[in-house]
């Protein structure tokens, strides 16, 4: 198991930026077995949630050992608490353009990374997940596939949201400060439903979608409102709820669903240290 932790100056954000990347690139192949065609690795760029960092898919899930099953790159960079969208009013604060351009443009650099469009995903978690699906909408000449797993939906119900909530992250100045004005963000960039309706517009070829929340999740209705509204539209989207919440317990079980789903291959070339493929 090759797993890198890396630190590297972001010129979107203006500061140094620590990820957690996962190369499947130490497996060994014995007589018999089939061996892995040299060519760049497919990539999994992999989104935290809302006080996460980029240790978080490693240490509360099986990301690791799922990757090197099937032979994927993962990425895993910190984004701080600012749901992956640019701060135009702020300093050095472009968390879109960070996942969606800089990102993808520096590990290409870095690692073995397939530059085509249908090897390269991104999916996320809660705030993780909102960042998938808008990022990957927003770069969808950049990301074929796109996964969210209890994406936190927001933007909805952020005009009508106030500063009652002891959660700083449920409160109205907490998403002015990530989204800025909240009465006009539904029309925006920043806004799921509007960047899916604009490409449809546009015949643009969107990303296949997978989305999936608990049947127990807060989040719930919001999952849904947006797997209706992308279906009525026509997009190609795998949608799925199961038993569980908003925690590590539903994420462990629907990130390998994810990986399931995703074109993946090379099951089979190579093992390593937990006998993948014996």
């Amino acid at each position: 198991m090759a797993l890198l932790q890396v630190n590297f100056l972001s010129s979107s954000l203006g500061r140094t930026i620590p990820m957690n990347v996962i190369l499947p690139v130490d497996k060994m192949t014995f007589p018999g077995m089939p061996v892995r065609e040299d060519k760049p690795y497919k990539t999994l760029y992999l989104l935290h949630g809302v006080l996460g960092n980029y240790t978080d898919w490693v240490t509360g899930t099986n990301i690791v050992r799922y990757a090197m099953e099937n032979d994927l790159a993962v990425v895993m960079p910190s984004g701080d608490n600012m749901f992956y969208v640019d701060n135009p009013w702020t300093v050095s604060n472009s968390y879109g353009e960070f996942i969606g351009k800089e990102l993808v443009e520096i590990t290409r650099k870095m690692f073995p990374l397939s530059d085509k469009r249908e090897d390269t995903y991104i999916a996320g978690l809660s705030m993780g997940g909102f960042g998938a699906i808008r990022n990957g909408l927003k770069y969808h000449d950049t990301f074929g596939y796109i996964a969210g797993l209890s994406s936190a939906l927001v933007i909805d119900g952020a005009e009508k949201m106030t500063n009652d909530s002891p959660l700083f992250f449920a409160n109205r100045n907490f998403f002015e400060g990530c989204f800025g004005d909240v009465s006009r963000v539904a029309e925006s960039d920043m806004n799921p439903k509007w960047l899916a309706k604009k490409l449809v517009e546009e015949k643009a070829d969107i990303p296949k979608i997978y989305m999936a929340c608990g049947e127990g999740d807060s989040l719930l209705e919001a999952n849904r409102s947006l797997k209706d509204y992308l279906g009525n539209i026509g997009i190609d989207l795998t949608y799925e709820e199961g038993p569980g919440g908003h925690d590590w317990d539903f994420w462990g079980e629907y990130i390998k669903k994810v990986l399931d789903w995703l074109p993946l291959e090379n099951k089979n070339a190579g093992i390593n240290s937990g006998n993948v493929g014996v």
